[in-house]
């Protein structure tokens, strides 16, 4: 038996299944139900209500940031970050040919231009050592104390770096280059509610962190996301310009500058507030199939991708490395025809259209993965 075939049995034997399974679906075994109707019952199901307060304060609560900012999804939350530290039309901003599309489209919505940097093989996110070189060949500081490219001369106001299927970057390392170029760190923590880097949540190390909690995200409140800060003055600037830029009034609709209808509604809020309830539950679940995986795949020729030494990775998408691109379509191929969904990482966003001509510094790394990486089923397990 090849070791794919060995592969989508052993699979089959931890869901206990002769189903479909798929790649990461979301768990309710919970108060979800409970929520979801007292929400209703109230009729407060849209962009005000409890369920909404609650969650910003026990998001932030659990990420250890000072604030938090519901959102409608993640792409919002992160166009909205960036819009509150500042980056303006024509900036550039720095992030990673290897994320998903949501990374480099909200940058375009500002009006802004992406700039690639490669990535590191064990994190599959960005690379400080990549950054820090492109800086230094490719950047100055002027008198502004604002760092600009030397071929565009355009003004590089952010770094977006992305914690890649929940495995935290080299976040620490970053965070000092951006701050020695005066450049605002966000980061794209969208994958990774639930990982640890010395202890401290992603998303809480950069100015700004932005998380989804879509359909497919670790927990879920079907869409929704949120930002999250320890700094005062921008999480105001954030709930203010989300809320339609509305200045409170008892009865006048007043609006003091351009808004976003941007607010998670208070029906995805209850859902969110009772997943949130059983993340500990989830995360242990899932490190658990993390686990499982990386001792079988320890006796095969694939490569299974584990966190680094200080960090602690949430395990969103168990993902495998394969030896080259032949392997990884093959392995796609037998799996996908036999009823366990496994996927390739995105196509690089140097490769699409839109993109292609935004400079980036070669992307040797991220060209290396996209033609070897795959994810495999990670769904909670019920017990």
């Amino acid at each position: 038996m090849d070791t794919v075939q060995k592969t989508i049995d052993f699979i089959r034997s931890r869901f206990n299944t002769t189903e479909f399974i798929p790649l990461h679906a979301p768990y309710f075994g919970g108060n979800e139900k409970k929520y979801l109707k007292e929400c209703i019952d109230s009729t407060f199901v849209s962009s005000v209500g409890p369920f909404v307060d609650q969650f910003e304060k026990e998001i932030a609560q659990y990420t250890g940031a000072q604030y938090a900012v519901a959102c409608v999804n993640g792409t919002n939350a992160l166009h909205m970050a960036m819009l509150v530290c500042g980056v303006k039309p024509n900036d550039e901003v720095i992030s990673q040919s290897l994320t998903f599309i949501a990374t480099a489209n909200a940058i375009s919505y500002i009006g802004a231009k992406p700039v690639f940097i490669d990535v590191d093989k064990d994190t599959m996110g960005m690379s400080a050592g990549a950054l820090s070189d492109f800086l230094e060949l490719n950047t100055e500081k002027k008198a502004d104390g604002f760092t600009y490219n030397k071929t565009t001369g355009k003004r590089i106001a952010a770094c977006i770096p992305m914690h890649t299927f929940g495995f935290p970057v080299r976040i620490k390392e970053i965070a000092e280059i951006c701050k020695e170029w005066n450049i605002s760190l966000i980061e794209d923590a969208a994958e990774s509610l639930g990982s640890f880097v010395d202890g401290e949540h992603t998303g809480s190390i950069g100015k700004m962190g932005v998380f989804s909690f879509n359909g497919n995200k670790t927990i879920t409140s079907g869409g929704g996301g949120a930002i999250i800060t320890n700094d005062e003055e921008l999480a105001k600037r954030a709930k203010h310009l989300t809320t339609q830029a509305k200045v409170p009034h008892r009865w006048e609709f007043l609006h003091d500058e351009i808004g976003y209808n941007y607010r998670m509604p208070n029906i995805n809020a209850a859902l969110a507030c009772a997943q949130l309830e059983q993340l500990d539950d989830i995360l242990a679940n899932k490190r658990k199939l993390a686990h499982e995986y990386k001792e079988y795949f320890e006796q095969t020729n694939i490569h299974f991708v584990s966190e680094l030494k200080d960090s602690k990775a949430n395990y969103w998408l168990n993902t495998l490395v394969l030896q080259n691109e032949q392997q990884r379509n093959e392995f796609l191929a037998q799996t996908n025809e036999q009823g366990v969904m496994t996927r390739p990482v995105w196509d690089l966003m140097s490769s699409l259209p839109m993109f292609e001509n935004c400079q980036n510094d070669g992307l040797e790394n991220s060209k290396w993965l996209a033609e070897r990486v795959v994810n495999i089923p990670s769904s909670y397990r019920p017990r």
